[in-house]
């Protein structure tokens, strides 16, 4: 293997630990975030307030990618030697990417996150830094905890959710609940990938069957609100509904280590759909159609790319 095929064989095993099928969901977040927000309605006017609404949104964008990318990195760095026993085929374990360089890159991604989200505002701020550590804390040691890890990645998400809102920080002191949605969400599918090895055993996936269905009734629950139009919603619900249910049921019938990988792909995948549902509701169905139509995309690069 020649120099110029070693270093692009590097690159990729790099790329691979940044999980970019998840990265593209974390963009659906601070989409869903920005509806929300309200700053939708400024994207239907001409000159300037574009400008000034795109530019932050952008910013958010980037800053979501370094965290969560950085994120997932840290995940390998902290998992290498389970992972050389469990997972050997993985870049760190294989020897593809070393430790170092992978800390190197985690590090410098969370670090951009950071800094695009000082651009935006004073909460965005804040709330790029507590990302930041709570996915460190969950790489660390959260995810070893069968009751607070799902917690926490799930605050993980929650945050990112509210990071969207952050353009206009006074509108996340009034929606803060809706970071309630994916953080029991994602409480779920963490709960229920924890038999992703072994199988999972016990009523750990008939708890995450449940807190689906908690999060499906908090959705169709945002109908009460004034500014959430559940019609522009319900399409979209629909199809959240059909694609998480399906792959969760089957993990709970047969609750081998194959089936449970499938659900929780589909868990991750479907975060997408979830934020459609939320951003048709706060803004139109056109918008929701945005939103969904990054999950072609996640899809695709699943295909290419370890989701889990």
């Amino acid at each position: 293997m020649n120099a110029a095929t070693l270093n692009s064989h590097r690159l990729w095993a790099y790329l691979q630990l940044m999980r970019p099928a998840n990265i593209v969901t974390s963009w659906a977040d601070v989409l869903a975030g920005f509806a929300a927000s309200g700053s939708i309605m400024f994207l239907n006017t001409e000159g300037q307030s574009v400008l000034a609404t795109l530019v932050p949104l952008a910013c958010l964008l980037v800053a979501t990618t370094g965290l969560y990318g950085g994120g997932v990195v840290f995940n390998d760095v902290f998992d290498a030697e389970l992972d050389s026993q469990e997972r050997p085929e993985r870049p760190i374990p294989s020897g593809r990417a070393s430790r170092q360089g992978a800390i190197l890159l985690g590090s410098l991604l969370l670090l951009v996150g950071i800094v695009a989200a000082f651009q935006v505002s004073w909460l965005s701020a804040i709330l790029a830094p507590s990302i930041a550590v709570t996915a460190l804390l969950y790489d660390a040691f959260g995810k070893h905890h069968p009751v607070l890890g799902p917690l926490n990645m799930g605050v993980c998400r929650g945050g990112n959710l509210l990071l969207g809102i952050s353009v206009v920080p006074a509108m996340v002191g009034e929606y803060w609940f809706l970071a309630l949605i994916p953080i029991v969400y994602i409480a779920a599918v963490t709960a229920i990938s924890r038999g992703e090895v072994h199988g999972t055993k016990g009523n750990t996936g008939i708890i995450a069957l449940l807190l689906i269905g908690i999060v499906i009734a908090g959705l169709v629950g945002l109908g009460l609100l004034k500014d959430y139009k559940i019609l522009a919603a319900l399409p979209f619900l629909a199809l959240f509904a059909g694609r998480v249910l399906l792959p969760f049921i089957k993990a709970v019938r047969e609750p081998t280590p194959n089936q449970i990988r499938m659900a929780v792909k589909a868990g991750v995948l479907s975060l997408i759909v979830l934020d459609a549902t939320v951003a048709a509701g706060f803004s139109s169905l056109f918008y929701g159609l945005l939103v969904l139509s990054l999950l072609p995309l996640s899809i695709a690069l699943a295909q290419i790319f370890a989701v889990t």
